[in-house]
């Protein structure tokens, strides 16, 4: 429900601002769906099935519905890229990054943020309980522990054992070039063990409004102190209440040149459809990258319920779930083929 920060700013005009630049046509050849969840990679199917629990209620809450979706990953000791089970840094220590954002476009987030199992329900008191928008390691780390939040060691041994391996490797514990890095991280290509990268989420909820999520441990063995687009509002995550959201994925050096989600929003204020949109995102990743490697992938979901989905490279998949089609995987269009994708 509504935080009090948000109480006395209520009101019947909110709700029914107009979109802005909206097409009729688009409109009335795609009638509204609400519910509608929507979330990044195969591991999107069950984030969805833990928000649809809330989002099925006629007075389910959409940043309820996301945190507990993301939240299920966050938790999964078996995703190596999300929450507990995410890859170290460096230094051998996990750190995550995180932020929401709700139906009036206020955003939180945490950076760096060490021992905290569910970034993103920080992320959402930083909006909710206090003036600021970022909080980041050990600032983000106390304000975790004043709002309850319980210290856990997040590193499991399969991962301190992934760590330990590469440390041997690389003695100096000097991180790969940002070209290797995208190169050694990509496992996206179909029929991998793994889809890799950051839980993002976007909602509607029953009375339309809108919300999204980012969650992520970030690159493996990445510098101490690195921070992607996930946390970063306009490149992990951006919501405009009047047009609609977007979240990416992927290499986020590169979707932080571009402000990948910004980019899609404004594709849609401007008459393009969600997919259109996330292809234009997707098209400035290509260009403005410094590698032939690299992987970015948009979600978007319009403030009228319509989804879509674009990938810079293959592999990448959209979860989406809604009343009419129940909770399904969906490949998402692409630029060009991952290296080694027939």
């Amino acid at each position: 429900m509504p935080n009090r920060r948000t109480f006395l700013k209520l009101s019947a005009a909110s709700a029914a601002a107009p979109l802005l630049n909206w097409s009729p046509a688009a409109s009335s050849a795609s009638p509204a769906r609400r519910p509608v969840v929507v979330s990044t990679w195969n591991f999107g199917e069950a984030a969805n099935e833990a928000a649809w629990t809330v989002l099925q209620q006629d007075d389910g809450y959409v940043l309820d519905a996301i945190e507990k979706g993301v939240g299920r990953i966050e938790a999964d000791p078996e995703i190596h890229t999300v929450g507990r089970g995410g890859r170290p840094d460096a230094s051998g220590t996990v750190t995550l990054d995180a932020c929401v954002m709700d139906e009036h476009g206020r955003y939180g987030a945490v950076a760096a943020l060490e021992r905290i199992l569910h970034p993103a329900a920080v992320a959402r008191r930083v909006k909710d309980d206090s003036p600021h928008s970022l909080l980041v390691a050990d600032g983000a780390l106390r304000f975790a522990r004043a709002q309850g939040f319980e210290p856990q060691d997040l590193l499991t041994d399969e991962m301190d054992a992934a760590w330990r391996e590469w440390k041997e490797k690389n003695p100096d514990a000097v991180p790969d070039p940002p070209e290797a890095n995208v190169e050694a991280q990509d496992t996206t290509s179909r029929g991998g063990a793994e889809n890799h990268d950051t839980i993002g989420m976007l909602a509607l909820d029953a009375q339309g409004r809108l919300g999204g999520a980012c969650t992520t441990s970030g690159t493996a063995w990445k510098q101490p102190g690195r921070v992607g687009d996930s946390p970063l509002v306009g490149s992990g995550l951006f919501v405009d209440p009047d047009v609609g959201a977007a979240c990416a994925t992927g290499w986020g050096e590169a979707i932080m040149r571009v402000a990948g989600s910004h980019v899609v929003v404004e594709a849609m204020r401007h008459g393009k459809d969600p997919e259109a949109a996330c292809r234009e995102a997707a098209e400035r990743v290509q260009k403005r990258s410094d590698s032939d490697n690299v992987q970015a992938g948009f979600l978007a979901l319009r403030a009228d319920g319509q989804a879509g989905a674009y990938g810079v490279r293959s592999g990448f998949d959209m979860a989406i779930y809604d009343e009419a089609e129940g909770n399904r995987l969906v490949s998402a269009p692409y630029l060009v083929p991952s290296a080694g994708a027939e």
